[in-house]
């Protein structure tokens, strides 16, 4: 891998996620040799993954290059490489570009979309995980409002205006939320030869609202804001089916659509070589003590996404979402600092700030401890605390600006078919 010889300890790092970068930044000067690993060059914005694929911003906005994580520490390293195994007898990895031995090993892999087991719907259906595919939507949205402007066959054509959503948790109702900004305020000036009439937003959920992660007053608004918007909703819904046409459910409802995105749930991404009893099944997450250590391994850690560090609190592990990850690289960080100074670790102690989810142009939802906030000021603050937390300078500037242009115009400046989008197995693979 051409790393430079070292008299110090290596520690690798699996992942360029929000876990894996919130440690590197932490372990820049240490008497350590860090190297960060991913099949990727950039860190991905994953919470604005969604406003990609409906055109609100461009990749760039929300991807930032590795190498600009790392360039500025001489201790530490990026390649680009995906792990193929963990070989903990030997302490080392294999990889596309070769093996590597490690002295500590941090495993920050992160989430793969969840199908729990419906090959249909993985074959036929849209899901947003990575860059690639949140442009494979903005394509497909695109071309299918391109064909419905041009077809004579009004089946046809309420297929292509028909957009189905499965999953009613955060990233499905800001989908839901944005496409319906699409269909009111795009989408009339740009193809007034379409009945914006004939165009549809269903959102399917299995539970009994929508956002069950928050509270159950952010549900009853988020529901009220997206039916203001012409979102139909459908509760207690389980999807059974997609095979590129049509979606069937459990109940008698079917959709005939060439647009379903799922976005019902996500399942850890591990990676082959440790102990068994080291993940759980159902989760497919490591096992990990309050110090994120790997159950069974002192030098292995995971954090983010992949570990599962199961407590009173929380039975089932941490909330997948970035501030757990976050704070957990931070404190690792910490941790790798005592064991340098031979000094005992520190638990980890999760400090929820909050949840939020947005729903359109000056719509909202915040669960801030016991606050419960809606509308224009909790869009406000997502769109304050989003700006903050996206890495680097230039994204942030660039993504104001995306912003504050198209709540001035109604508009969504990013409305480019770059590459035609054909549904391919190989090109909607979490790995790509």
């Amino acid at each position: 891998m051409n790393l430079p010889k070292t008299e110090h300890p290596r520690l690798v790092i699996i992942g360029g996620g929000f876990a894996g970068i919130s440690l590197v930044k932490k372990l820049k000067g240490l008497p350590l040799q860090v190297v960060l690993l991913d099949k990727r060059n950039y860190h991905t914005f994953q919470p604005l993954l969604y406003q990609v694929s409906t055109s609100g911003l461009e990749p760039d906005s929300i991807a930032y290059p590795l190498r600009k994580i790392t360039k500025n520490a001489s201790n530490c390293h990026y390649r680009m490489a995906e792990v193929h195994q963990i070989n903990a007898e030997t302490n080392s990895i294999s990889t596309n570009i070769g093996d590597l031995k490690f002295d500590y090993l941090v495993i920050a892999t992160g989430s793969k979309t969840n199908f729990f087991g419906n090959k249909s719907i993985e074959e036929n259906g849209m899901w947003m995980k990575t860059v690639p595919q949140a442009l494979n939507i903005r394509s497909l949205i695109l071309e299918n409002l391109e064909q419905a402007n041009i077809t004579a066959s009004k089946e046809k054509r309420k297929a292509l205006l028909n957009f189905v959503i499965a999953g009613a948790g955060p990233t499905g109702v800001e989908l839901s939320g944005a496409i319906a900004e699409l269909k009111n305020n795009v989408i009339p000036k740009d193809y007034p030869g379409l009945d914006i009439n004939e165009m549809e937003i269903h959102l399917i959920e299995g539970l009994d609202r929508v956002l069950p992660p928050m509270s159950a007053a952010a549900s009853k608004k988020a529901e009220k804001f997206l039916k203001n918007l012409g979102v139909q909703l459908h509760f207690e819904t389980f999807v059974e089916d997609y095979d590129g046409k049509t979606v069937t459910t459990k109940s008698d409802l079917s959709f005939e659509t060439e647009t379903f995105i799922w976005s019902a749930g996500v399942t850890g991404a591990p990676v082959k070589g440790l102990n068994a009893n080291a993940i759980i099944d159902k989760a497919n997450r490591y096992k990990v003590n309050a110090f994120n250590q790997v159950e069974g391994y002192e030098h292995i850690f995971a954090v983010g996404d992949i570990a599962l560090m199961a407590s009173n609190e929380y039975p089932k592990g941490h909330p997948m979402v970035a501030q757990p990850a976050i704070q957990q690289g931070a404190q690792l960080a910490k941790n790798i600092k005592h064991i340098l100074k031979s000094k005992p670790l520190e638990p980890f102690s999760y400090f929820d700030k909050g949840t939020m989810a947005t729903i359109g142009r000056n719509k909202a939802v915040v669960d801030l401890g016991k606050f419960r906030i809606g509308g224009f000021f909790a869009w406000f603050i997502w769109m304050f605390i989003h700006l903050w937390f996206l890495v680097g300078f230039r994204n942030r500037l660039v993504t104001f600006f995306n912003w504050t242009y198209n709540y001035i115009n109604y508009d969504k400046a990013a409305r480019l078919i770059i590459r035609p989008f054909k549904q391919k197995k190989h090109e909607m693979s979490d790995g790509e």
